[in-house]
């Protein structure tokens, strides 16, 4: 699994329920004027998609086909973006454009001097239509280099409305109140919340909406970026937040033990596959694909999500991930690509994938009406209403060694601490250990 969380197993993204079958290397298939300037053409495009995502986004590149002439490319890089996007450049076969998953891939293809800052035209579209947080994590040194196309919303409890009917519950507004709520709903017969522990980068996730609503965006930022130590009060203060859920038995669908050999797909196969035994999930906005695709569960009907609650009277964090659009200094139409860019960063790009399902976009420009039903539209609503207060998701943001290595760093040490909560002190210590380690390397 690695660290695609803002796609994983969006295959069957939420809610898409209008997907076709398109070629890899697409031809003009979208209606559209255009002037056909790039006729001849061919844009090279990589990225981690793959399934209905790169189907999907096909479309996109289909439409954009449709208004310049050019042709389209797109290669799957799997997980490793980095390694495969540096072997093709080295092979001098670089591509002309990448999706980039991590904050921390920007900054290194950048810093390696792989890329070309975007062109006027984006940065104008960007500071339009983004709020600034998403120009932020798309610069470097104060250049802009990458646009955020494809956002996911990582602050999303996902419930069957039938287990919180059952057990008289309503969606709860604060972190506490989610935890009572989670004990009424075991006292009616099913576990409150299956743990995806299995699954480091799950943890890290609800780390990370607890820190974020307790402790602030300011020392969010300051521990994302490792200028804040593992051991500040804050840290064991979110750890021991997280360490409340983690060590009730009534809470943890088949307690500690069974969490550990849970993982994501698993998880919410407990709350909404046919023999389930929790009422709630947490992840992002991608568990309503599996939900969906998976299971049958009509969005909005059977499967529902509310917002990741506030904690300690902080305001109800929004935890984000991203894929990036970044042009390379050494693809053999990087023009093109530029052009490309230029047409991602308009809504009418976004409104093609909206449409399909499995989508969210950050774009405040792109209307509302163009998602295909209600809950991604709420979902996408709330990513765009929570302007600069949005975060992206620091394990992301962490050198790899700490923050997306299985049975490494972060994600073994919370998976250690799923399992005997006990000690949030010494858990911090030992996070903030394996964190000066990886960020010095």
């Amino acid at each position: 699994m690695m660290r695609r969380r803002t796609t994983l197993l969006t295959g069957c993204t939420a809610l898409a329920l209008a997907l076709g079958a398109t070629a890899c290397g697409g031809g003009p298939a979208a209606a559209g004027g255009g002037d056909k300037a790039l006729g001849g053409q061919t844009v090279t495009v990589a990225g981690v998609w793959t399934g209905s995502e790169q189907k999907n986004f096909q479309k996109v590149l289909d439409a954009f086909s449709a208004k310049t002439g050019a042709k389209t490319q797109f290669i799957s890089t799997g997980d490793n973006v980095s390694t495969v996007v540096g072997s093709k450049i080295e092979g001098g076969n670089a591509p002309d454009v990448v999706m980039v998953p991590q904050v921390g891939v920007l900054q290194q293809f950048a810093k390696k001097g792989w890329l070309t800052p975007l062109s006027a035209t984006t940065e104008k579209a960007v500071d339009a239509g983004y709020a600034p947080v998403w120009k932020k994590y798309g610069s470097v040194d104060g250049r802009l280099y990458g646009l955020y196309f494809k956002a996911a919303h990582k602050s999303t409890v996902w419930y069957s409305p039938d287990a919180l009917d059952q057990a008289g519950v309503k969606p709860p507004k604060t972190y506490d109140e989610m935890l009572k709520a989670g004990r009424t709903v075991s006292d009616s017969g099913l576990s409150a919340f299956s743990v995806a522990g299995e699954d480091g980068w799950t943890l890290t996730d609800w780390f990370e909406n607890i820190y974020l609503s307790q402790a602030g965006p300011e020392k969010y930022d300051a521990l994302a970026a490792h200028k804040l130590k593992w051991t500040d009060a804050s840290v064991v203060k979110a750890l021991g937040t997280l360490g409340k859920l983690f060590k009730d038995k009534r809470l943890v669908a088949g307690g500690q033990k069974e969490a550990l050999n849970t993982d994501f797909p698993g998880s919410v196969e407990k709350v909404f596959g046919p023999k389930p035994e929790a009422g709630m999930v947490y992840e992002g906005d991608f568990v309503a694909g599996v939900a969906h695709d998976q299971f049958g569960k009509t969005i909005g009907t059977d499967a529902n999500f509310f917002p990741f609650p506030a904690v300690d009277g902080g305001k109800a964090p929004v935890v984000s991930g991203g894929d990036a659009a970044v042009v390379l200094k050494d693809g053999k139409n990087a023009k093109a690509g530029m052009k490309l860019l230029e047409y991602l960063a308009t809504p009418e790009a976004a409104a093609v994938w909206a449409k399909a399902g499995g989508f969210l976009s950050p774009n405040r420009k792109l209307d509302l009406a163009q998602y295909g039903d209600d809950v991604t539209r709420a979902t996408a609503k709330s990513l765009v209403a929570a302007g600069d207060t949005v975060r992206f998701d620091m394990s992301d943001q962490a050198p790899a060694a700490f923050g997306g290595t299985k049975g490494a760093g972060e994600w073994k040490l919370l998976q250690d601490f799923l399992r005997d909560p006990s000690d949030p002190k010494g858990t911090a210590a030992r996070l903030e250990s394996a964190a000066a380690k990886a960020y010095q390397g």
